[in-house]
């Protein structure tokens, strides 16, 4: 295949004319205060989370391939000053439902609070930093090659679009945590070893992921300090497998951790391992349904004990 093959967005238009209109409704109606999506940005091609408050406002929302963001982070308590004026409208792809639901799931979020406008998406691309705005088999981003939810179902409004077959592409993650798998357990502490040492501490992934919502992260604390908040080896290693074993059988998948990395660490393979040994252990996956408690914070009978000795 040939790897720069365009992929159909061509119901984008559609999306946002739709999104468009059922916004300007709900806004007009007062059904909701606010409507959370997406814009265009200044840089042409590019697009920016917005609040529209208005059907003025509500009349620029977009969908295009560089509408990247995850916008549940916008529900979370670190953003709570948006919930105060009432029942929030949000535009939804499939993995931020994901992550909604997991917030709902975790007494973050009520459903009545929320007007959901599910988004039909054919995939998003993988950096808006770069000039290319076309979706293809080469800018798409490597967590849509591999998504099951590109119709998302459940929401309070979905523009009547169907999202075009495309061709399939080979799952970046998959692939790679196939690898990582066959080599000895060694190796695999030197690979992540080496990726963790890259770190530079800035947090960016806690900042932008929706499930770190807590108003003062433990790994902030230093009284006792939990984790070692200087750029270093043992730190750093810290940082990072908390927050993995953290957002076991809770991340949505969205990839937002890894999109915003300023060193490439590849923080959302981690993630989607933790997801297969999830899935494989306890036939367990993240998103799927409101719960109040997934399989790391609950007891079953049929759990598997044969470590307990």
């Amino acid at each position: 295949m040939n790897n720069h093959a365009a992929l159909d967005t061509s119901i984008y238009t559609a999306v946002t004319e739709a999104i468009r209109v059922e916004a300007q409704r709900i806004l007009s109606e007062g059904q909701v205060t606010a409507v959370i999506g997406y814009a265009a940005s200044r840089r042409k091609g590019s697009a920016r989370p917005v609040i529209a408050t208005d059907a003025v406002a509500a009349d620029k929302l977009i969908f295009t391939a560089a509408c990247v963001n995850n916008l549940a982070v916008y529900l979370t308590k670190a953003k709570k000053d948006i919930h105060k004026g009432g029942k929030i409208g949000i535009v939804v792809k499939g993995c931020d439902l994901k992550a909604l639901i997991g917030l709902m799931g975790e007494s973050q979020l009520k459903r009545e609070d929320l007007y959901l406008i599910g988004v039909p998406c054919s995939g998003v691309l993988g950096s808006t930093m770069q000039p290319a705005t076309e979706l293809t088999t080469a800018t798409i981003a490597p967590k849509c090659c591999e998504c099951d939810v590109h119709q998302p179902t459940g929401c309070d409004f979905i523009p009547s679009v169907t999202v075009p077959s495309t061709p399939q592409l080979e799952g970046k993650y998959s692939a790679e945590i196939a690898r990582l798998e066959a080599l000895t357990p060694a190796e695999r502490w030197s690979y992540w070893k080496e990726q963790f040492a890259k770190c530079i501490k800035c947090y960016a992934c806690r900042q932008v992921c929706p499930f770190c919502f807590c108003e003062q992260c433990l790994c902030d604390r230093n009284k006792p300090q939990m984790v070692d908040s200087t750029p270093r080896p043992s730190g750093n290693t810290a940082w990072h497998i908390v927050r993995a074993m953290h957002l076991a059988g809770r991340c949505a998948g969205c990839a937002e951790c890894e999109r915003v990395c300023p060193m490439d660490i590849p923080l959302n393979l981690l993630n989607r391992k933790m997801a297969k040994e999830l899935k494989e252990l306890y036939d367990y996956e993240s998103g799927l349904e409101v719960l109040e408690k997934g399989p790391l914070n609950s007891f079953a009978e049929k759990d598997d004990q044969s470590f307990i000795k």
